[in-house]
């Protein structure tokens, strides 16, 4: 299970982290409108790179499991693999953050609150969203929140990706054809 769980986990770590290399500077020149749509493009990424849990489930079940995997075997393979590619787009996060891109924090909170003015948004919701953003920018320079975060963003995606998976791959091994017989004498 371990060279599956790590071929396929390191697989779709690279995907999104390619990904992630090339939406980053895009991100950081974008508007208010371009940055909701660089966050569907980030998501969207992610679920593409999970579909490598797919993938790992499937060759465990095939390779490893002679045809067959039940529910919680395939789950387990699953979560393991969106494990590891979960912290793949962490540590890929935090270089990028702490080395390239530390304004990032600034530019999401004068991205937010731009919106808001856009929205027209009274003065006092304005002036608690900067608050906010503020206390944002604070706990985010913390690496430790930075990547509690970071993980947050990614790893329910791997979540569903593996339920789902899981639920579409499980099979059970079909009795031999004198076993039924047996069973009903």
């Amino acid at each position: 299970m371990r060279k599956t769980v790590f071929t396929y986990g390191l697989i779709a770590g690279g995907i999104i982290t390619a990904f992630m290399a090339v939406g980053i500077p895009i991100c950081m020149n974008a508007t208010a409108k371009d940055f909701a749509t660089s966050e569907l493009i980030g998501y969207t990424s992610m679920v593409l790179s999970f579909v490598a849990v797919f993938l790992g489930i499937r060759s465990y079940r095939e390779n490893a499991g002679g045809g067959t995997i039940t529910f919680g075997r395939a789950f387990k393979v699953g979560i393991l693999i969106s494990l590891v590619a979960s912290a793949i787009y962490v540590i890929s996060w935090e270089i990028i953050y702490f080395n390239f891109v530390p304004d990032f924090a600034d530019k999401f909170a004068a991205i937010t609150i731009d919106k808001l003015r856009a929205d027209g948004a009274s003065a006092t919701e304005i002036v608690a969203a900067e608050k906010k953003m503020a206390e944002f920018k604070r706990l985010y320079a913390n690496p430790l929140f930075n990547v509690g975060m970071t993980f947050m963003e990614i790893f329910p995606v791997g979540l569903i990706m593996t339920l789902v998976s899981a639920a579409i791959l499980r099979k059970k091994p079909t009795p031999p054809a004198g076993a039924a017989a047996t069973a009903v004498a």
